[in-house]
């Protein structure tokens, strides 16, 4: 059986439901055993669900919450290794929901293009990264565990973060690349001296640390999260019309693309397109068919041994003594 068809369907792991008495719905991502990552399909699942609840007016408030002990740890890596380790089966069609049977030819490895036209997407709310930008009602990200990568741009993205007390914030991306899509938005969400230490050491940050900063809206035990984020979601929708979170909505979207969101996008889209010409001195990780084929995930463990505990990404490793 391929790789693909042991993936659960996009169905399967974006999973969704609406209460029309309350007009709160819910995406729970469902894939526990590989840390919610959503596949590419799963990605544009995402996307398709959040303008459904847009346009959906039994929907003013709008739920992210993982299944499991991790609210994410990013996308299906594994899925896109054939960007990188020079698999001749692989395609890139699928990131545009383009079928392979489709008479496109896709451009070559050795052009600009054949990343750059993919991490330009990642400013395209049709394709799952930046959805909630154009979401036009209220969202709330449930954090939990592991809140890295993919799942981490929900976050930054979202209006409200409800997270329990455990929760670590970051992109393992910044100790395997050195940036990571919609970092412009994290930079603002943020303040731009501690993303620059997050991007800087690659550390992710605590949900304190992120409440602190102004990141996290509330900050509660395991136990309690669920509650939290119930109490947040009621009082936004039994709070103003919908029309008037629609109003609401468009004068902070207004108030963003002042601050450069899209314009941010695009540019973090050009960044990640020039990854291979990025000249690799020794040390940390390489982003080759080598990594690729030893697992992204085995490299950045190993990767992580290098750096204080408390700087570590894996709670594992957290926990692991010098």
């Amino acid at each position: 059986m391929s790789k693909e068809a042991e993936r659960p369907s996009p169905e399967q792991i974006m999973l969704y439901e609406k209460d029309p008495e309350t007009k709160i719905a819910t995406i729970t991502l469902n894939r526990p055993g590989f840390l919610n990552a959503p596949t590419i399909a799963a990605r544009q699942r995402y996307a398709d669900l959040v303008l459904r609840a847009n346009v959906d007016d039994d929907v003013k408030v709008l739920i992210i919450r993982g299944v499991g002990e991790h609210f994410g740890s990013g996308a299906d890596l594994p899925e896109m290794a054939g960007m990188f380790n020079g698999d001749p089966d692989y395609s890139c069609l699928p990131e545009f929901g383009i079928g392979e049977d489709e008479d496109v030819t896709y451009p070559p490895k050795d052009s600009y293009r054949h990343i750059a036209q993919i991490t330009n997407l990642y400013a395209d709310a049709r394709f799952g990264l930046r959805s909630l930008q154009d979401f036009k009602k209220i969202s709330i990200i449930e954090a939990k565990g592991y809140c890295y990568g993919w799942h981490f741009y929900q976050a930054a993205d979202a209006d409200i973060v409800i997270s329990s007390d455990e929760a670590l914030f970051g992109h393992s991306a910044f100790r395997y690349v050195g940036w990571a899509a919609r970092q412009w938005q994290w930079a603002v969400m943020m303040g731009l001296r501690p993303f620059m230490e997050m991007v800087f050491t690659g550390r992710p940050f605590t949900a304190q640390e992120m409440k602190d900063l102004h990141f996290v809206n509330s900050v509660v035990p395991r136990d309690k999260l669920e509650d939290e984020t119930m109490k947040y979601a009621l009082a936004c929708a039994r709070n103003r019309p919908t029309d008037t979170v629609v109003m609401q909505k468009t004068f902070f979207e207004i108030f963003k693309q002042q601050q450069g969101e899209y314009m941010g996008s695009v540019l973090s889209g050009w960044l990640e397109g020039m990854l291979p010409l990025v000249k690799e001195e020794g040390g940390g990780i390489a982003v080759d068919g080598e990594t690729f084929e030893k697992g992204l995930a085995s490299a950045v463990k190993d990767n992580d041994a290098q750096f204080p505990p408390e700087w570590r990404l894996s709670y594992k490793g957290r926990a692991a003594k010098e």
